[in-house]
């Protein structure tokens, strides 16, 4: 059998490049992938701003089962999987040999991102989600996805949304904590709705009025929009007058900005903490104002999270189950693409034209 994938060759360019798909190895399993979602990481990969150079692009995916390898009989829940089956891996692996594997630290393994990261032309080909299928390695987690779950809404579950599960449940918020969330994208819109369920008082800051509208869906209490509020004291002033003088126990960045960083640590409430996953690009040429005296002399506690534990992505499928019909989970996908339109997908993407695409590679154009 023969499948596809969407390579990159260059920045801003994508090469469909077709290869036979290998049978699984022991501890393997392949899967024709159903859906997969163009997450912003993807973008800034397209713009040549990672380190990964003529990769399959994609992680974040769901498929369904077409091949087990050797010795493979259950997901990492211990659930029974049969052909046929909707799953979705753990877009990074876990070497478990590695400084911080010892530690217990799996999200951030020094060779979580070799398989993702693999040149196309590397056995076993199909390394990302732009493709028509899959290959899941031994050492890879992956969790059956609930009937309840779509696949559109399962297919952002394996990044964006499990570190949000993460990141909030290792921050430890508590109910009727304020959570201040910076940026309402897909991530900011999983940590209102994850926030919410456990009862705290979510206010969202953002400059898009349909983004902030749909925070509310969401379970925002309180939506602080940047153009009315334009400067950094205004919107602390307001988060004060919100919270009645008390302010934001949590702020949690997920604006992707390095100025973010900068308002979190002055919005924050003396003892507060704050929960920095947007910002990932190590680019010293951004100049951002930092007063590390704030940090001090506010006693707060700040948490880089990067990716989750594997075994979060279990949670948060349980969560997707749950509370699928009580938020718009499926609403955060407006554009479906070919594998054949990965460019247009991307471009579009990128440009914010539309607002969450999704790749579908088996699409009939």
């Amino acid at each position: 059998m023969k499948g596809k994938v969407a390579a990159m060759t260059g920045i801003e360019e994508i090469q469909i490049k077709e290869y036979q798909l290998p049978k699984p190895d022991k501890g393997c399993l392949n899967i024709e992938v159903t859906k997969s979602n163009i997450c912003g990481s993807d973008i800034h990969m397209w713009e040549g701003k990672h380190l990964f150079k003529n990769h399959v692009l994609g992680h974040e995916m769901v498929g369904k089962v077409i091949e087990l390898g050797e010795g493979v009989e259950t997901d990492y829940s211990g659930e029974k999987v049969n052909l046929g089956d909707r799953v979705v891996p753990v877009y990074y692996l876990t070497c478990q040999k590695c400084t911080a594997c010892l530690n217990g630290h799996f999200n951030i393994c020094t060779h979580g991102s070799d398989y993702q990261g693999q040149v196309a032309e590397k056995h076993p080909h199909f390394t990302g989600g732009f493709a028509t299928h899959y290959v899941i390695q031994s050492n890879q987690y992956f969790y059956k996805v609930p009937d309840k779950v779509p696949d559109n809404v399962a297919a952002g579950a394996n990044c964006g949304m499990s570190q949000m599960v993460y990141a909030i449940d290792q921050a430890g918020l508590k109910v009727n904590d304020t959570l201040v969330v910076q940026g309402a994208g897909g991530l900011g819109l999983f940590a209102s709705a994850i926030a919410d369920t456990m009862g705290a008082n979510v206010i969202v800051i953002d400059s898009v009025a349909a983004r902030l509208e749909e925070a509310t869906k969401f379970g925002a209490s309180h939506v602080i929009d940047m153009n009315s509020f334009p400067s950094i004291e205004e919107r602390k002033e307001k988060i004060l007058d919100i919270t009645n003088g008390e302010g934001a126990d949590f702020v949690l960045d997920a604006a992707g900005v390095p100025a973010a960083f900068n308002e979190a640590v002055r919005i924050a409430k003396l003892g507060g903490t704050v929960i920095e996953l947007g910002n990932v690009s190590v680019d010293e040429s951004q100049n951002i104002p930092i007063v590390p005296g704030l940090i001090t002399r506010k006693c707060l506690t700040i948490k880089g999270i990067l990716r989750y534990q594997p075994w979060y992505l279990y949670k948060t499928l349980k969560f997707l189950e749950k509370y699928s019909e009580k938020y718009p989970f499926d609403s955060l996908t407006d554009r479906t693409y070919s594998l054949n339109e990965s460019q247009i997908a991307m471009r579009k993407a990128a440009t914010k034209e539309v607002t969450r695409a999704i790749i579908e590679p088996n699409k009939k154009e």
